[in-house]
């Protein structure tokens, strides 16, 4: 089946669904974008993440030429036209096509949005989760507002790469104070030995994610305490349990940190659990 990619107004198929080289996501990142859980082809948690779009747009003074209430649709006829049951759905929003400049192109200039559907096997990711992950630590290079979801990831891009190197699957990153702030592309999450669950505050140095939110759901539902609060890496390394959350891998036990195993090196009952009742406290929207 060819997979078909909506493009401003038009469902094109892959190969054809193309974009403008002065388009302003290729010149600058000048975009924001979303991923959306697809289980059993309904979208999860869609609401929270497009207010948390709408919030990225208002942050970098972009005003769209569409309603994002038509969003939704374009969603539903993605995930119908592409036959996904289990993935994801990919929305990227930009300032647009002008001519390269660094100043905002003219207010009558059409936003650039972009809707697709993927699939991904729900069973790897399971599979995997009962084995864990391993993480490095890494300097956190990001510019100082990764809690807006823009497409300027070129930082995330090179600490993943580099725990891809190193064997590992992600990168938790660290401020100057030895403090763990997120993933390169997940929040970041430990299990004291107290089974407090800790993760960093959500201000300006981190992405509130949606999927972190529905973990602290999850928690309060099984009389877990949780903090917001900033750790250390080696706080992190003598802790209990750790894991990761995005929308893509759900909750993640972290089972090694540095080439230090976590606890005893296994995925944590804690982690597991919270991941096999996710998608109970979540909300599924047609």
């Amino acid at each position: 089946m060819s997979r078909t990619i909506y493009v401003n107004g038009c469902y094109q198929t892959y190969n054809n669904a193309l974009l403008h080289v002065e388009d302003r996501a290729t010149l600058f990142a000048d975009a924001v974008y979303e991923v959306i859980e697809i289980k059993n082809g309904k979208q999860v948690d869609q609401d929270a993440h497009l207010k948390r779009l709408e919030r990225s747009l208002n942050e970098i003074r972009l005003e769209t030429d569409f309603s994002l209430n038509t969003i939704p649709f374009i969603i539903r006829e993605s995930i119908r036209r592409n036959r996904v049951k289990n993935g994801f759905v990919y929305i990227q929003v930009s300032r647009g096509c002008a001519k390269r400049d660094f100043i905002f192109p003219s207010e009558t200039t059409p936003a650039t949005l972009i809707i697709y559907a993927r699939s991904k096997n729900p069973l790897k990711l399971d599979q995997k989760s009962k084995k864990g992950i391993k993480v490095i630590t890494h300097p956190d290079l990001r510019w100082k507002r990764p809690d807006i979801k823009t497409t300027g990831l070129l930082a995330s891009v090179l600490a993943r790469q580099t725990a891809i190197e190193q064997g590992a699957e992600e990168a938790w990153l660290y401020n100057k104070e030895e403090q763990i702030t997120e993933g390169a592309a997940s929040n970041a999450w430990i299990v004291t030995n107290e089974s407090e669950l800790i993760t960093h505050p959500a201000t300006q140095s981190i992405l509130k994610g949606v999927t972190r939110e529905g973990v602290m759901r999850c928690a309060k539902e099984l009389n877990l305490t949780f903090i917001e609060r900033p750790f250390s890496i080696e706080e992190a390394k003598t802790a209990k349990e750790a894991f990761i959350t995005a929308a893509t891998n759900l909750v993640m036990p972290v089972t090694q940190i540095d080439e230090k195993p976590v606890h005893d090196g296994n995925s944590g009952p804690i982690s597991l659990k919270l991941r096999e009742i996710f998608h109970e406290f979540a909300q599924i929207s047609p």
